[in-house]
This record gives structure tokens, sequence and C-alpha cells, in this order.
């Protein structure tokens, strides 16, 4: 089946049910805010290299976390018990999302380019994305972003500058959401270390029945 290749002059993207197996549904298009904002309220989302056209995704399965699910491993409460952990929210947003771009740009390369951090920088402040990190013992020890619709968030990328930094801001965020009364973090794709934080697939079904709830809300 053909990837579809979107319009220059019109915002919008062809049922997901179109896509293929993999999950590549279409190319082209910008990373304007309101075609973010289409693309993530059908659980579509762009992952691409530097120098490729835009291609957006859209997973038959979807991996996720429900934020009440966190798994803390034993060694991991035992490190918050020993040490001083802090959550901080927006604290830098064009920082945080930087800093995951550099964890992996000099290593397995990223898909985290200036038009990329234009573009989500744009969505931070209209509302629409948000940081979120682990302070221990005084430092910087780790975060993430993501894009906020509704009671959703979907995650877009992580770094871990020390010890547990991952996995603290992930815990951090996922209780933040439980008591906002989130539905899910959206991981996108499956990784064994999501995996081990509470992540479980689920149908593209019940992931839209979760984004539809914030429509009607």
């Amino acid at each position: 089946m053909p990837v579809f290749r979107l319009p220059e002059n019109k915002i919008i993207f062809p049922d997901p049910a179109l896509g293929e197996p993999d999950g590549l549904l279409a190319v082209g298009g910008d990373l304007s805010t309101e075609r973010l904002l289409l693309a993530y309220s059908q659980g579509i989302f762009p992952w691409y290299n530097e120098g490729e056209p835009i291609l957006w995704w859209c997973p038959k399965e979807r991996f996720i976390i429900r934020p009440e699910k966190i798994h803390i491993s034993h060694s991991l409460a035992k490190y918050m018990k020993k040490h001083s952990v802090k959550a901080l929210f927006n604290r830098d947003f064009p920082d945080t999302m930087h800093r995951c771009r550099l964890k992996r740009e000099f290593k397995e390369g990223t898909w985290i380019t200036d038009d990329m951090e234009a573009a989500y920088a744009a969505l931070h402040k209209k509302g629409f994305a948000m940081a979120a990190e682990a302070e221990t013992d005084g430092v910087i020890a780790g975060g993430l972003y993501g894009v906020i619709i509704g009671k959703n968030f979907f995650g877009e990328s992580m770094y871990s500058d020390h010890e547990n930094g991952s996995k603290l801001a992930l815990v951090l965020l996922a209780q933040k959401l439980r008591e906002e009364g989130f539905h899910m973090i959206d991981c996108q794709f499956h990784t064994p270390f999501l995996e081990s934080m509470g992540g479980e697939y689920i149908p593209y079904r019940e992931y839209m029945e979760y984004i539809g709830m914030c429509k009607e809300a």
C-alpha cells in the first residue's frame, strides 16, 4: 500500500487504518502547531531523520503507561528514600528538549532536529507541551518532554545525566498526572525500559477512547 503524501495547502491526515503494518501513515506536510495538534488528536506523530521528508506514524497497537500503574522497583524506591528528590516541571522547556537531543545526537543519531525543537517550543508556548525533570540532591538528574492534549500526555523523548535520572523523571511525571486525572502516558513505541516502568500494549480503539474522553470533557 503506498504511503499517503500530505497536500501542502490543506492540514489533513488519512484514516490511520490505511497505514502500513509498522505504523507509517504519511509523508510530507509541515510541523505547524495546527498540524501537530491534529496529528496527536488522532494518535499520529512525526518521526524522521535529518534531511528526510517528515514521516508520520500511527502504530495499530499502542504502548502506554497508565499513570496510576507506574512501576517503582524496590531498588528505585530505596534510592528515592536515600536521596533528596524534587520534581521540576517546565523549568526550561527548550533546554530540556535540547538535552534529550544531545544525549542521542552523537551516539545513535536523533530525530530531534532544529525544526522539531522550534515546533515543540511553539506547542509549549501555547500550553500543549510540558517538560518534567528530576532534581537529585540539588542536581538535575534527568528529564523528558511531551505533548499534552486534554488528559493525555504523549511522551517524545527523555535523557539521563545521573543515576536513575530518566526513571525518576518518569515517576514524578506519572505521580503528577495521576493527581490531575490523566488517562495515559503514550510511549509511542515499546522499549524494555518503558515496559519495566509499567508500560503495556493496548489496541488503537482503546487508545482513541482515551483521547475521545478529553474531547467530551
